[in-house]
């Protein structure tokens, strides 16, 4: 059985007239937005330039964000208070920045929770503008998942209404003050991330600074000799931009957050930075062991795409070894010379800097940046030490094995420019999202496969379930697609074919593009599990 979803028609050189210059058409004749866009496939957005001294890469010590305690272990499940404030942190060495934090800190506090042990987190906002909480890539119960409408008002300041976005919901559950997510947690071990969700407003919320990362473990995960304890480190990477005053700049149409959604007119594809941030500090240098590391990599830029590489002081490229995706552990490792990864992937990495010598540094560097931002963040090899860390040739054995057999429909998703509310925007299936309509309902239990299409960069998100991806482009996944994901990348004008079940809870969610500028912009869609 062949569903089609997808209601989107071609997207023209005439239907992108006003975003064409951010998009970087060229100006041939019905032009598709993915063909203009072939000889640039690194960049999908624009480029805001820091109009404050930038510090010298290398220099400022890797920050490794704090693991926040819980208030309370009874009854089964750890118990979590957090509240988002405001806050300033020194970023920018001897500038400080203004920032809407989690606990105070950019990135927010990491939580590290055992697999099937429920954690409860209640959020008390106490920001200037309502906010929603996401647990991304978590099998989370619809009610704790994050919906965009379902806002938490703050404590502090008077807001009321819907927050700005202007839309009807009836199903929308608004609370003043704080709300209680649970996250049963019964899922594969693996890096999450939490970070803000607010209807219309998610990119500048994140950009701001509401974002932090959720760490899933088991015995079994750990039972395998993975590098471990200070040789695991967990790498946000961002980028942001800086204006003369040292704030964080950001081309909103409102600056206060609280009336208008939408960015100014040529970063209508997504703002990108040009400071590359690593929890929260400018190109930093980190002290290791001549030793193999396990590297937990999160994308958390807004629209930046990155492809990683090592490269020591002699040019040699060091190998990356993957050992997990989006949703944990891979079968098997995956050695790769250079990983992209797009807003929202994370990649689990083992690199071995035995081979280095004491005194040498090692470069991660982003072969798709240009200037600045083709510096990420530099290792330093400090001294020889023993070594007791392995990577073993079978990982895990609890991969899904759907079959295109099993998948009792097919559906199809185009991901394009288009208009919304009478100006531009960015459409799944020709349509701008609408929390009051149902997009996709899917039976709890059944396997599909969606075929997805792009004109530009989009990185799509499915929530609640991971995914395995089939193709792309007619044909087999690229290494870096191995094992259980819940984000995948579509470069310009790509298709890509993928592989879920939908299980675990019934409810409302979403499935979106994660370049958070066009999922402010519309490119979300409601999935109802039945």
């Amino acid at each position: 059985m062949t569903e089609r979803a997808d209601r989107a028609v071609p997207v023209t050189r005439r239907r992108l007239l006003g975003i064409g210059g951010t998009l970087g058409l060229t100006a041939a004749a019905g032009l598709t937005a993915g063909a203009a866009l072939a000889r640039r496939p690194a960049v999908t957005g624009a480029e805001l330039r820091s109009a404050v001294p930038l510090p010298p890469a290398f220099r400022t010590p890797l920050p490794l964000p704090r693991v926040l305690a819980p208030d309370a272990t009874s009854g089964g499940a750890d118990r979590y208070t957090i509240t988002q404030r405001e806050a300033s942190a020194e970023i920018l060495p001897g500038v400080r920045t203004p920032l809407w934090t989690y606990e105070g800190t950019f990135p927010g506090p990491t939580i590290e929770s055992r697999r099937g042990r429920p954690v409860v987190v209640t959020h008390r906002n106490e920001l200037p503008v309502p906010t929603v909480v996401h647990l991304h890539g978590g099998r989370t119960p619809a009610d704790s998942d994050g919906y965009p409408t379902d806002l938490v008002l703050p404590a502090r300041h008077p807001h009321t209404g819907h927050g700005g976005h202007g839309m009807h919901d009836p199903r929308a559950v608004i609370s003043r003050g704080t709300r209680r997510y649970t996250f049963p947690l019964d899922q594969r071990p693996t890096l999450l991330w939490y970070h803000d969700h607010r209807m219309d407003f998610t990119a500048p919320a994140i950009w701001y600074g509401l974002a932090g990362l959720h760490i899933v473990r088991d015995d079994a995960e750990e039972a395998l000799g993975l590098p471990a304890g200070a040789r695991e480190l967990p790498l946000m990477i961002a980028d942001r931009a800086f204006d003369a005053g040292g704030n964080l700049a950001y081309p909103a149409l409102d600056p206060t957050l609280s009336e208008r959604p939408g960015v100014r007119e040529p970063y209508l594809a997504g703002v990108l930075g040009d400071v590359i941030l690593v929890n929260g500090a400018p190109w930093p240098v980190h002290e290791v062991d001549a030793a193999r590391y396990r590297l937990r990599v999160l994308n958390a830029s807004n629209a930046r795409h990155y492809e990683l590489e090592a490269v020591g002081d002699d040019g040699r490229r060091l190998p990356l070894v993957q050992v997990g995706a989006d949703q944990g552990l891979l079968a098997a490792p995956v050695t790769h010379r250079s990983l992209p990864i797009a807003p929202a992937e994370r990649y689990d990495v083992v690199v071995d800097f035995a081979d280095v010598p004491v005194g040498g540094r090692v470069r991660l560097r982003n072969r798709l940046g240009s200037g600045r931002t083709r510096d990420v963040m530099a290792f330093r090899v400090a001294r020889r030490a023993a070594d007791g860390s392995r990577v073993p040739r079978v990982l895990a054995a609890d991969l899904p094995e759907w079959r295109r057999s099993d998948a009792v429909r097919v559906r199809d998703f185009s991901f394009r420019a288009g208009r919304m509310r009478g100006g531009h925007g960015w459409l799944i299936g020709g349509l701008p999202f609408d929390p009051a309509r149902t997009d996709v309902t899917a039976r709890l239990g059944d396997v599909e496969v969606w075929r997805l299409v792009a004109d530009v960069h989009h990185p799509v998100h499915l929530h609640l379930v991971g995914f395995r991806v089939l193709s792309r482009g007619g044909r087999p996944p690229l290494p870096h697609d191995a094992g259980l994901k819940d984000t995948v990348s579509l470069r310009p004008g790509e298709s890509a074919e993928i592989i879920t079940r939908f299980d675990g809870h019934r409810g409302r969610y979403l499935f979106h593009c994660h370049n958070a500028e066009h999922e402010d912009m519309g490119m979300m869609a409601n999935l109802e599990i039945v």
